[in-house]
């Protein structure tokens, strides 16, 4: 039988050292642990931080570059329908401005999510390398440690854990982008952008709208879907957004917006916009033709934004939360400040033309529709004004377009003037418009210009295409198809020109008083008498009128257009007529 020999430790090494299977001497089990831990952690959460960065660059790209580019395809297919109604292109408009605005939405809601996203990542990532730097920081205890195979299982388990938990993070991130609730447009995607603004689409008083009714009566009741009081009052047109109409109203106290459900005609929220005038200026004294709420609304699908007689501005989104607020100053207009807002892409559009051409008091001014800072402004050579600015496609260039006495002014949308032509003057109301390749802008009582929009500098000698000076609006803007003009006095005479060169075709007293601008939707031409009453008539070189129908209100404001529905503003009412 062998005898069992005691080990004899090694030359020069002593029996307190540590065996060379243990932990290598950085601290006890547990700080080891905690130390790999925190390490694997911090891995986990640069890995995922970086993932969600470069996806909300590529997102911001996508918003930069392609939605821009879908957007004037946009809006070159919907001034060829206006030349050519065609119901494919219809369709092919429709189904468009859809996918442009689910995309437009996903990727703002990925921007806003993955923003608080990131934010967590980092957070994780920040906390998670300073415990990995303070446990790495601690001394070493001596003292006897576990095996080091089972040491680095266990570690190997732990990191896996760590790796499993960050990637089922990342991965439950990425399902939560993937499968967000998308808003239902319905059926007809073109209603819910159909009346963004004054006159509808571009301010032009053009509306692709179908299956809109021709005949209802406000006494009996027939045709009336709903009708809803406005609390406040106001000369402003509504506009729609989604499956919602907007309007504004106002005293000398209170400026509020107004959000009713188009469907019920239900008051879904009211917006306050407060009293931001700076300490001691003056108080505005509207007249009675305006009011404290004159100018219209515009929308861009996701916010609504409102200009009082106050210089006050409200941007609310569409559930009535407040996204911001300002005043530009208390306008000094004569009869009060009336002109409707615009808007390009994410600009808010401004037409502050105040005081008198000495006072250099009028400005163009591009707001930030998202954050309400100034973008840029621009001043201009004109007194006050209550024309509205339209933005039109013009060949490969957007402009901005303005009227004021005496000048027909274009602008980039950076704010740089193109073009001037000196050819208007007095009070102007009337807003401008773009068809058949032309400007019309029209000097009230006086006459109607055409002018050439491709020009640089003043094109007063050399862009005016013509001109007429007979039966011309005071109130009224002008409407066009591309190839009839028709004009409407506040007195009731509608008279029908040609676009190419302004040849008169037919004229028609139609015994009316008229505030609202014409509106033309396919081969109708519909007209909002002060009393309420709806004339529709043919578009066509010959007068010829189809309805008239009676609304029982009086009404100053234009009407607002949508598949199957009229929307119009009464003196106290919001009316939603239908089939």
């Amino acid at each position: 039988m062998k005898a069992r020999v005691a080990e004899s430790p090694a030359p020069g090494r002593n029996n307190d050292s540590v065996d060379v299977r243990g932990t290598p001497p950085c601290g006890n089990p547990t700080t080891n642990q905690w130390y790999q831990a925190a390490l694997w952690s911090a891995v986990v959460a640069a890995v995922f931080s970086l993932i969600v960065v470069v996806l909300l660059v590529v997102n911001y790209l996508q918003i930069k570059v392609f939605d821009p580019v879908r957007a004037e395809r946009l809006e070159l297919l919907k001034l060829k329908i206006l030349d050519h109604p065609d119901d494919v292109l219809l369709l092919q408009i429709r189904k468009l401005d859809l996918k442009i605005r689910q995309d437009r939405i996903r990727r703002h809601n990925f921007s806003y999510k993955g923003s608080f996203l990131l934010i967590g990542g980092l957070a994780v990532f920040v906390i998670s390398a300073k415990v990995t730097a303070t446990f790495k920081k601690k001394l070493p205890e001596p003292q006897a440690l576990p095996d080091r195979q089972n040491e680095q299982v266990r570690q190997a388990i732990r990191a896996r854990w760590a790796v499993t938990v960050g990637l089922a993070a990342l991965g439950a991130a990425v399902l939560f982008f993937a499968t967000r609730p998308v808003i239902d447009f319905g059926e007809e995607p073109l209603q819910k952008q159909v009346w963004p603004r004054f006159r509808g689409p571009g301010g032009l008083g053009i509306s692709a709208s179908t299956n809109v009714p021709a005949n209802w009566n406000g006494g009996t009741g027939k045709g009336i879907l709903w009708k809803s009081k406005v609390p406040l009052p106001g000369y402003n047109s509504p506009i729609v957004g989604g499956d919602r109409v907007f309007l504004s109203g106002a005293d000398a106290n209170e400026r509020e917006v107004y959000c009713f459900d188009a469907l019920s005609g239900n008051l879904l929220w009211t917006g306050n916009v407060p009293n931001l005038a700076a300490a001691g200026a003056e108080p505005v004294e509207p007249g009675e033709d305006t009011g404290f709420a004159a100018p219209t609304m515009v929308t861009d699908g996701r916010r609504v934004c409102a200009i009082f007689a106050t210089g006050d501005i409200g941007c609310f989104d569409f559930y009535g939360r407040t996204v911001w607020a300002k005043n530009l100053g208390t306008p000094d207009s004569a009869y009060g400040y009336a002109s409707s807002l615009a808007m390009y892409r994410d600009l808010l559009l401004i037409q502050y033309d105040q005081g008198a051409v000495e006072d250099e008091k009028s400005k163009l001014i591009a707001l930030n529709a998202f954050l309400g800072h100034t973008v840029w402004e621009t001043k201009r050579p004109v007194p006050n004004s209550w024309a509205s600015p339209i933005v039109a496609e013009i060949g490969n260039q957007h402009q901005i377009i303005t009227c004021g006495d005496p000048w027909v002014i274009a602008y980039d949308p950076n704010g740089e003037e193109l073009w001037r032509a000196k050819c208007v003057g007095g009070d102007i109301a009337p807003s401008p418009i773009y068809a058949g390749g032309l400007i019309f802008a029209i000097e009230p009582y006086t006459k109607l210009v055409a002018i050439r929009p491709d020009g640089r500098g003043d094109v007063t000698k050399t862009h005016i295409a013509w001109s007429i000076e007979e039966a011309i609006p005071d109130i009224c803007s002008p409407v066009s198809n591309g190839e009839l003009i028709f004009l409407l006095t506040t007195d009731g005479l509608l008279g029908c020109y040609k676009v190419t060169d302004g040849t008169k075709l037919w004229e028609e007293d139609l015994r009316e008083d008229f505030w609202a601008s014409p509106t033309i939707l396919g081969n109708r031409l519909y007209l909002l008498s002060q009393k309420g009453v709806m004339f529709i008539i043919e578009v066509g070189t010959e007068y010829k009128e189809l309805a008239r129908s009676e609304l029982g209100e009086d009404c100053h404001a234009s009407p607002a257009f949508a598949d199957g529905r009229i929307y119009i503003r009464g003196l106290k009412n919001l009316y939603c007529i239908g089939n």
